[in-house]
This record gives structure tokens, C-alpha cells and sequence, in this order.
């Protein structure tokens, strides 16, 4: 509870933002701190759910020399935190056509060369704010192992951190989404299913349906919404882990 002496500027924690000075609630994050304090955010904002990587921010906190980085929509601000968003990281992207590859090691090797400078300092590990492990899949891109870098990598959300911290001045970021590029279009066995499906669609099999729903009222489309087919509702043994239906 606040004590009555306590007034607004007593609950409020000073951090600095491209050298200057604000005071701010303890309780947001970065990305609403700068709100609090006046910015209005053209660039760096994005999705504010921890999902795009557009709000890439490096800071410092007093009394450490270590640079730490995070989201801004997603990092409390600290007492005395000296930060940067950096929203775009300009970053080596080489050009290619995906319809004309293979999906070989050997092409990733020939777009960024740069992969066989890596040293395995760890540092791109260290700067991921999706706690993904960034030199092992450089690793593996090394190795020509696209599957391997696909699945490592499949967090990444593009915010660059990793190739701001990187000594052998990698993209890593790139390379990831190169990679699972290739492996979506050449490696992974293509759904049956989902050719079947396209098929059904191009030919007209769901074009009256379809036009019989864009022709409903809203009243029309609410009622079709309550009289759908659900699935039973799960009771509370349902949900419960295996191990804990029998404690």
C-alpha cells in the first residue's frame, strides 16, 4: 500500500534514453516508458507482443560494464538503465531465387561465406532475447545441415541482436530464414493433404458455400456461430497431467 506521504514523483525511477534523463514508473516496460515519457513510436513498435523483433534494445544498468540487450515491449525498465532501441539492424542480405535452388549447404556457403569466420565466442547465444542457441545453428549451417539450422532456428524473430554482438560480423539472422526457407521448399515432404485441398479449391468446391456466407447479416452469421459443431467440454480430470490424475 502506498503511504500517504509518498507522492507520484517518489514512485517514479529515473532511466535514460539516448543520454537523457527520465523518470518513469518502475512497472513498464521500456516500450511504455518512452510512451509515459512523450515518444511517439513511428518506427520500433511492432507487434508489443515479444513476436516481430522490432524493438531490439541494448542497455546498461549502473555500477555494470556488461551491455545487456531485450524487447522493449517486453524488458521492465531498472533504476538507473541506460538504453538504445535499435529497430533495424542493416545487416548483409544477399539476393537469390528460391525456385532455383536446391536447398544445399553449398548454397548457403556460396550466399554468406562470411558463416566460416564464426569463432564460437557464443556471443550471438548471449544476445537472443528468444533464448535461442544461435552458434549452434551457425554450427550447423557450417556442417551444409539446412534441416538442422531450420529447426534451431525457428524462434528467430528477426530482431538482429545476435549480428550487433557478432565479432566475425555475421548475419546469422539472415542465414536462419535462408535456411528455413530452403527447407520448406526443398527438403520437408510436401502435405498431400494440402495438394488435395488446393485442388478442391480451384475447382469451385467450396465457391456456393462460401457465397451463401458472404450473403448472410450479421444476426444470420451469429446464429450459425452458436449452432456449430463443438468439440465436449473437458472436465478437470481431462486436462490434468497423466502423472497427477493418480496423486
Amino acid at each position: 500500500m502506498t503511504k500517504p506521504s509518498e507522492t507520484t514523483e517518489d514512485l517514479l525511477v529515473p532511466i535514460f534514453f539516448m543520454g537523457k534523463r527520465y523518470d518513469v514508473p518502475p512497472s513498464l516496460t521500456i516500450q511504455k516508458a518512452l510512451e509515459y515519457a512523450g515518444y511517439q513510436h513511428i518506427r520500433g513498435c511492432g507487434c508489443r507482443g515479444g513476436v516481430c523483433g522490432a524493438c531490439g534494445t541494448v542497455f546498461r544498468i549502473p555500477d555494470s560494464y556488461k551491455l545487456q540487450v531485450g524487447l522493449a515491449c517486453q524488458t521492465v525498465v531498472q533504476p538507473g538503465m541506460h538504453l538504445m532501441i535499435m529497430p533495424y539492424y542493416p545487416g548483409n542480405r544477399s539476393s537469390f531465387d528460391i525456385e532455383e535452388m536446391n536447398g544445399t549447404g553449398g548454397e548457403v556457403a556460396s550466399l554468406y561465406p562470411e558463416i566460416f569466420k564464426c569463432i564460437g565466442c557464443n556471443a550471438c547465444s548471449q544476445g537472443c532475447p528468444m533464448d535461442i542457441d544461435v552458434m549452434h545453428y551457425m554450427a550447423q549451417a557450417i556442417r551444409g545441415d539446412i534441416a538442422g539450422v531450420a529447426e534451431t532456428s525457428f524462434d528467430c524473430i528477426m530482431c538482429g541482436l545476435c549480428a550487433s554482438r557478432c565479432p566475425a560480423e555475421e548475419v546469422q539472422f539472415n542465414i536462419a530464414i535462408l535456411a528455413r526457407r530452403l527447407n520448406a521448399r526443398h527438403i520437408i515432404r510436401r502435405a498431400e493433404h494440402l495438394e488435395e485441398r488446393v485442388k478442391e479449391i480451384n475447382n469451385g468446391k467450396f465457391e456456393i458455400p462460401l457465397r451463401d456466407l458472404m450473403s448472410k447479416s450479421k444476426e444470420g452469421l451469429k446464429e450459425l456461430y452458436k449452432s456449430r459443431e463443438t468439440e465436449p467440454q473437458m472436465s478437470e480430470d481431462d486436462w490434468k497431467p497423466a502423472d497427477a490424475r493418480y496423486v
